[in-house]
C-alpha cells in the first residue's frame, strides 16, 4: 500500500487544478445530460407596428410564455436519465485511472532515480575493478607473458564502463526533468512506498480499467434502450400564457376577446423515420461490443497478473543468486587477504574481490527496486490506493 499522504499528492498543483477541472466538467455535463430531456421554457416579446387602419400607424406589443414539454416516451426519459449517470460513471473511473498512471509514472521516476544511483555506485566499482586488471595486465604485458590482445581488451572494457557511467548521469538528469513536469516538489525529500503483490481477486476486482469497460457496456445498454424508444409514440403537454394588445380590428367595445389568455393541450406524435430499424441496430451491436470489450478486459487482467507475478518470481531467483555470489566473495576476500599475508597475492587482488562484493550487495537493491516497479504496474490500475 502506497503512502496516500506522502505520495497521494505529489503532483504539482497545476496538474491537480487540471484533474480538478475535469472531474468538475464531467459532474456538469453529466447534470446536463440528465436534465436533457426536459425543454426549455421559451419567453417571447413581440411588437408590431401597421398603416393598415387609416393613416394612423397602430403597434400592437404582446408578451407570450410557451411550453412544450415530453411527459412520455415510452421510457426514454428514464433510460436517458440511467445513460447520463453511466456515462458520469465510466468518464470518472476513465480521469481516476488517467490521475493513477501520472502518479504512477511520478513514483516510478523516483523509484528509478533510486536505482540510476546505485547503478552508478556499481559502474564506479566496476571502473576500479578494471583499472586493477589494466595495471595486472600491463605489468604482464611488460614481462612478455601476455599478448597485447589481452590488455586492449582490458583498456576497452574501462572505455566502455566509463561511457555507461556518463550515460546514466546523463539519465539522472533526464529522470529529474521528467518529473520536474509532473511534481513540483524534491525528489530527494519523498520517502518510497514498500508495494507488496496483492491477491489476484483483489486486483480483479478493483481495477479501474475493467470497472471503465463494465460502465461503458452499462451505458451502452441504456443508449440501445433510449435509441429504441426515439421512435416510438411520444406524449408532449403544450401550454402557452399570452398578454397582448388588442388588434383595433377586433376590439371594438363589445368584443369579448381577452388581452391576457392561456392556449394549453396534448399531442402524441411518433416519427416513421427509413434509418430507425438501421439507427437500433446499430446501437444494439455497440452494445454488444461493449459488453465482448468486458470479457476481453477480464482475460487481460488476469494476464496483467501473471506477467507481474511471474517476473517477480524471476528477480526473486536473481536475488537468491546474488545473496549466493556475494557469499562466494566474501569467503574469497578473506581467503585473498590472508593469501597477501602470506604473500602470495598482492592487496589489488583484494581489492578486486572486496569490490566484486560490493557490486553483487548493489545488485539485490537494483533487482527489489525492479520488483518494486513492477508492482507499481499493478497499484496504479486500482482502486483505494495512491
Amino acid at each position: 500500500m502506497l503512502h496516500a499522504d506522502e505520495l497521494g499528492n505529489i503532483l504539482s498543483n497545476n496538474k491537480e487544478l487540471l484533474f480538478d477541472y475535469d472531474f468538475k466538467s464531467n459532474e456538469l455535463e453529466s447534470d446536463m445530460l440528465s436534465k436533457s430531456w426536459i425543454n426549455p421554457v421559451k419567453l417571447r416579446y413581440n411588437k408590431d407596428y401597421t398603416t393598415r387602419f387609416g393613416d394612423k400607424t397602430i403597434g400592437t406589443g404582446t408578451f407570450s410564455v410557451i411550453i412544450d414539454q415530453p411527459i412520455f416516451r415510452s421510457g426514454g426519459i428514464y433510460y436517458a436519465i440511467k445513460y447520463s449517470q453511466a456515462l458520469r460513471n465510466a468518464n470518472e473511473a476513465d480521469l481516476t485511472l488517467q490521475k493513477r498512471k501520472m502518479i504512477g509514472d511520478a513514483v516510478s521516476i523516483l523509484f528509478n532515480l533510486k536505482k540510476n544511483k546505485l547503478e552508478q555506485q556499481k559502474m564506479k566499482y566496476l571502473i576500479k575493478n578494471d583499472k586493477i586488471d589494466i595495471r595486472q595486465k600491463r605489468d604482464s604485458y611488460d614481462a612478455g607473458l601476455l599478448d597485447s590482445s589481452f590488455l586492449d581488451q582490458a583498456i576497452l572494457k574501462k572505455s566502455q564502463d566509463e561511457a555507461t557511467l556518463l550515460e546514466l548521469e546523463l539519465n539522472l538528469l533526464e529522470l529529474k526533468q521528467r518529473f520536474s513536469l509532473l511534481s513540483d516538489k524534491k525528489p530527494d525529500g519523498l520517502r518510497l512506498p514498500t508495494l507488496k503483490l496483492m491477491s489476484k481477486t483483489n486486483y480483479s476486482e478493483q481495477n479501474l480499467e475493467l470497472k471503465k469497460d463494465r460502465l461503458r457496456a452499462e451505458q451502452s445498454a441504456y443508449n440501445a434502450n433510449v435509441t429504441m424508444a426515439k421512435y416510438l409514440p411520444t406524449v408532449s403537454l403544450q401550454g402557452q400564457y399570452t398578454d397582448g394588445d388588442l388588434n383595433p380590428l377586433f376590439g371594438g367595445p363589445n368584443s369579448t376577446l381577452e388581452e391576457r389568455y392561456y392556449n394549453y393541450g396534448f399531442s402524441v406524435s411518433m416519427p416513421i423515420d427509413i434509418n430507425s430499424l438501421t439507427d437500433i441496430e446499430a446501437s444494439k451491436v455497440e452494445k454488444l461490443r461493449a459488453a465482448t470489450q468486458v470479457l476481453d478486459r477480464k482475460d487481460q487482467v488476469k494476464e496483467e497478473y501473471e506477467w507481474i507475478h511471474n517476473s517477480l518470481g524471476i528477480l526473486d531467483k536473481k536475488i537468491i543468486l546474488a545473496q549466493k555470489d556475494e557469499k562466494i566473495y566474501k569467503s574469497l576476500f578473506r581467503l585473498t587477504k590472508n593469501l597477501v599475508q602470506a604473500g602470495e597475492k598482492t592487496s589489488l587482488d583484494a581489492d578486486i574481490m572486496q569490490n566484486s562484493l560490493q557490486i553483487r550487495k548493489l545488485d539485490q537493491k537494483i533487482y527489489k527496486i525492479d520488483k518494486q516497479v513492477q508492482l507499481l504496474k499493478l497499484y496504479i490500475r486500482v482502486e483505494n490506493v495512491l
